[in-house]
């Protein structure tokens, strides 16, 4: 046999073998959107419709984007997005109250999506799928305003006697901890009354997303946000979504990408952001 022709016969036996049984088809590519089995695989869109319900982890803590008042009611930029997410697919929202310690543990267990400020992390990133970002932010400090050039930059906040309140278990603890080494580190449990620790001087300024501190000090003439729109991170908010389900992550971009350009993303911003 010539060197040719042995080539060709090697060539054949090598394609054979690495295609093996599951080339004795018709050829066809398999249908996309099934599984090895030829069953197709169920997305959580899919799901959410069958139950008739879009669970929503949210804290409820972190206005514009989420708040529950003392009765119980939820409100926020995020709340009125996810009931529109859930409107979409013919179904009711129910939100699902947790905390910025508790969602990575309770976001899988208990809910379809997470909305009310989720600010992307790597660390997030390994336990599920993000959106498109919707909001790009920062952290900057929020303080009584005759204390604002004071606290202008991390070398001035990072003093010994300076006291910069957080809220435990999010990227607000862990910003100042990593940033922060001669201050006073003052934890506060709860994020719905945190600014009035600065309001009544018992702390001196808060580290927290511009947005949040946007809105506080329109609430709040006493309280100044400080460089918001220059922060001191790169950071970008979006929601969370289960790990491997890219119908659903596809799902939801789409509508999000749709309702930031059809009116409804500024018309449910506007009363909160202006």
């Amino acid at each position: 046999m010539g060197w040719a022709r042995k080539s060709a016969v090697l060539a054949a036996a090598v394609a054979i073998g690495f295609c093996g049984t599951g080339c004795a088809d018709s050829g066809a590519p398999p249908e996309s959107g099934r599984d090895a089995a030829g069953a197709t695989a169920q997305s959580r869109v899919d799901e959410v419709v069958e139950r008739g319900e879009l669970r929503v982890c949210s804290t409820g803590d972190y206005r514009p984007f989420t708040y529950r008042d003392a009765d119980g009611a939820w409100s926020g930029i995020d709340i009125d997005m996810a009931r529109d997410l859930a409107g979409e697919l013919g179904v009711r929202a129910t939100i699902v109250a947790t905390t910025w310690e508790s969602l990575s543990a309770d976001f899988p267990q208990r809910c379809d999506i997470a909305a009310g400020g989720v600010s992307v992390t790597l660390k997030r990133a390994k336990e599920a799928f993000f959106s498109e970002p919707y909001v790009v932010d920062g952290k900057t400090p929020i303080t009584r305003c005759e204390n604002a050039a004071r606290f202008q930059t991390l070398e001035q906040i990072d003093r010994p006697g300076v006291r910069a309140v957080v809220n435990p278990g999010g990227t607000n603890e862990k910003f100042a901890r990593e940033k922060l080494h001669r201050a006073d580190i003052v934890p506060h449990p709860d994020n719905n009354t945190i600014f009035e620790e600065i309001r009544n001087g018992r702390v001196d300024l808060m580290i927290t997303d511009g947005a949040e501190t946007k809105w506080q000090a329109r609430q709040h003439p006493e309280l100044c946000a400080v460089h918001p729109d220059q922060p001191f991170t790169f950071q970008e908010k979006a929601y969370l979504l289960p790990r491997g389900d890219v119908v659903f992550q596809q799902f939801v971009n789409e509508w999000l990408h749709l309702r930031q350009h059809d009116g409804t993303y500024e018309r449910i911003t506007e009363p909160w952001i202006g």
